[in-house]
This record gives C-alpha cells, sequence and structure tokens, in this order.
C-alpha cells in the first residue's frame, strides 16, 4: 500500500496518505527516510552468511572468537551485535557436544530419603538444596560449579568454581552457606541434594550431622526432586553463562561471583517472592519478625 501511495501521480497530502495507511505522520515519515535502514538491513545479512561461512569452518568458535574472526576479515562490530545476529542465525548453542556427568550415584555410601516430597516450605531456613552442574570454558576446558540454594527465599547461601568434580567443590560450597548462616540456629534444616558421591561421602555427611542437619537426597534418576536447585541453575546459565565466553578459569570465577552475589541474591527479582530479590525477601522476613 505504501509502495502504491509513493510511486502513484496523485496530488496527496501526508495527512491523507498517513490516514489512509493507518499510520501517524510521524510514521510515514520513518518510513520515507528509511533508505539508510535498508542498507543496514542488507549488510546484516552479508554479514550473517560470512557468520555462517565461519561458524563451518570453526564450529567450536563461540561469538567473542567469532568477532575476531569478522575482524579478520575486514568487518569490525561489537560482540554483543555478533551474538544478536547469531541467535537469530540459531547459532549459540552448540549440538552434538560431549556434557560430562556432574552425579555418580553407584558408590557404597548411605543413601538418604527423600524428606521434602510432599513438604511445604514457607519460609527461610527450612530446606537448603545443593547441586553441581558444568561450564565449558572458551579453550574447551570443563569447570564445575557446586551451590547451595535456600528454597525458602532462592537465595544462593554457598558456591565454589573449581577444576574437579571431588567432595571439596561441595564442601567449599557448604562451607560458604554456614558462614552466610552463622546466626542461624542449623538444628533440624533439611539439606537436600542428589545422590552423587561428593553429598553420600563421609567427609560430607559428617558435616552436616555436626551442624544438626538432617539428609535428604533425590530419588535416583529423578532430577525433579531438586527442581529449586536445577531452576537456579538454568537462570545462572541463560543469564549469565550463556552470556558469555569465558577465556579462563579465572575469567569465570569473576563473571559468576558477580552474577550471584551482586545480582542474583541482591537485585533479581522473583515472582514468588512477590517481586523482591532474595536477600530483599530475607529481610522483610527478620523485620517481621521482629516486630
Amino acid at each position: 500500500m505504501i509502495q502504491e501511495i509513493e510511486s502513484s501521480d496523485l496530488n496527496i497530502s501526508v495527512q491523507d496518505a498517513a490516514k489512509s495507511l493507518n499510520v501517524s505522520r510521524s510514521g510515514y515519515y520513518k518510513w520515507r527516510s528509511r533508505e539508510p535502514d535498508i542498507a543496514a538491513f542488507l549488510m546484516e545479512e552479508h554479514i550473517k552468511k560470512e557468520i555462517k561461512r565461519i561458524v563451518k569452518e570453526y564450529d567450536a568458535y563461540g561469538y567473542r572468537r567469532i568477532t575476531r574472526e569478522l575482524k579478520k576479515r575486514g568487518y569490525v562490530m561489537n560482540h554483543k551485535k555478533v551474538l544478536r545476529l547469531m541467535k537469530e542465525l540459531h547459532l549459540t548453542c552448540k549440538k552434538n557436544r560431549f556434557k560430562p556427568k556432574t552425579t555418580d550415584s553407584n558408590h557404597e555410601h548411605e543413601v538418604y530419603p527423600n524428606l521434602i516430597l510432599h513438604m511445604e516450605i514457607t519460609g527461610p531456613n527450612q530446606v537448603w538444596a545443593a547441586d553441581i552442574t558444568y561450564i565449558r570454558l572458551g579453550n574447551g576446558e570443563f569447570v564445575y560449579l557446586a551451590v547451595i540454594i535456600d528454597i525458602g527465599t532462592r537465595r544462593c547461601l554457598g558456591w565454589d568454581l573449581g577444576r574437579g568434580l571431588d567432595t571439596q567443590l561441595a564442601l567449599n560450597a557448604l562451607h560458604m552457606a554456614l558462614e552466610t548462616r552463622n546466626d542461624v540456629d542449623l538444628n533440624g534444616i533439611i539439606h537436600h541434594s542428589d545422590q552423587g558421591v561428593q553429598y553420600a561421602s563421609g567427609e560430607y555427611v559428617e558435616c552436616l550431622k555436626s551442624h544438626g542437619m538432617q539428609i535428604s537426597m533425590s530419588r535416583k534418576g529423578n532430577p525433579y526432586d531438586n527442581a529449586f536447585a536445577e531452576s537456579f541453575i538454568k537462570t545462572l546459565k541463560v543469564e549469565e553463562v550463556y552470556m558469555n565466553e569465558y577465556e579462563s578459569y579465572e575469567d569465570a570465577l569473576k563473571n559468576i561471583g558477580r552474577f550471584i552475589d551482586e545480582m542474583y541474591n541482591k537485585k533479581r527479582m522473583h515472582s514468588a517472592l512477590g517481586y523482591r530479590s532474595p536477600i530483599e525477601y530475607e529481610q522483610e522476613v527478620a523485620l517481621n519478625i521482629q516486630t
């Protein structure tokens, strides 16, 4: 319709043209001046083709390396724009990649029953959920993140990033959580995890028991039993990990720590918490208890 009006020999006013198209005058003028946008669109389409060529040649490259490769080929642009174009091309998810297994439940340690299966969690320090996930660095190396979440407040109480999947990684996250809650009576709090060897190990179990905590574990092969920890990990990966390509362990440590401590715990709103952040919610709960 716009093309018909533009190519017409009719003497039509801008107001009438806009009215006939059901758009505002400003919208009509915006269309009239869109030639630079068309050029930009064509350039982006050309760059997308170049990105496809790079991905075909270097299938393990993330958006930062692709940005650098584009620069070598004469296309200088911000890495965020490259990420956007790759998302449009559905090239940000690498398929058929090796994924390390983070849970080894084939061990001889005692396995504990699921204590929270039908439990209604109404506040802080009722249940802590623990889990471990992997993160791939830009050089292909894997590092591992252990976390502990207070299910009642969604707060990440403790975490640790390491190069190995050992009990110490899980213990470091637990020790941070214990320090975070050093002013709380831990007796009776349920610690929930999967049946992984890290959480069933004698050293880890002894630490929990020494603080009077109850031990709960998901049923074997049932990740939904630890849904809150899984949800936190999904949020972390979508909002932080997938938006970056960590060049090194130190780079991952710095950025993940910033996300957990400064963004997620302090600022990220949760609908289940009345659109408050975990720390805001905890502060309100503490204030209500005092009054």
